[in-house]
């Protein structure tokens, strides 16, 4: 019957992460069916979401894994499960990168969406589906703008109402300065329009973006 899938990739943690993750998967599974239809024509519903950030840190097991898989299962015999009709899987990606996987598809993956920018790393791909968006990218190079702009405005938008709500009602000057690095990151406003919004001086959005610029200058030399 086949399976439907809602793939996403996040780049920053924000409170409420996991619920409007799993909204969206519950809307594929629950949007399939028009009145009368037959239960027998659902099919799965699988997520995919690729983090660019550490989730799981409490212990050091959660520290030592990067792929999650969670699926319907009973608390007392998990080996129960309902089927895979509602399946959420997750990829810390800078943990997966640091674990070295063994080689395969997926850990060719992994390192194409951390390292796609550096030619050297991905001169030695030989997997024909990464080889394939890596010439799509290179195709899409000229018009990188675009398509930021038209990912902001797709996507974007109630990412960034609730990151700002949840700043604003933890009311210190970590959530706002957080914001603040957030913003600078999409590049899209000036230190004014950034101060109003995260409640912040001009001054220390400046100092802000100065390290901003130094950490990713430093981030390249150690890449070489």
């Amino acid at each position: 019957m086949g399976r439907c899938y809602n793939a996403e990739v996040q780049v920053r943690r924000y409170g409420d992460w996991d619920k409007r993750g799993l909204f969206y998967l519950a809307r594929t599974l629950s949007g399939q069916l028009q009145a009368g239809e037959d239960y027998q024509e659902l099919r799965a519903s699988i997520g995919l979401h690729l983090l660019d950030f550490d989730l799981f840190t409490a212990s050091l097991a959660e520290r030592e894994q990067a792929i999650w898989r969670f699926e319907m299962r009973d608390e007392i015999q998990p080996q129960i499960t309902l089927g895979n009709i509602l399946q959420l899987n997750l990829i810390e990606l800078n943990k997966a990168d640091r674990l070295c996987l063994p080689p395969g598809p997926l850990r060719t993956w992994i390192t194409f969406f951390k390292h796609w920018r550096e030619e050297l790393i991905m001169a030695s791909t030989a997997h024909p589906p990464v080889i394939q968006a890596m010439n799509r990218l290179r195709a899409l190079s000229a018009d990188e703008e675009a398509r930021r702009q038209a990912f902001v405005r797709e996507r974007a938008l109630h990412d960034e109402v609730s990151f700002l709500n949840e700043a604003k009602r933890e009311g210190r000057q970590e959530g706002r300065e957080t914001l603040a690095r957030n913003l600078l990151a999409m590049n899209l406003l000036t230190d004014e329009q950034i101060a109003s919004t995260a409640g912040l001086t001009e001054a220390t959005v400046k100092a802000l973006r100065n390290q901003v610029v130094t950490q990713r200058a430093t981030d390249r030399h150690d890449a070489r």
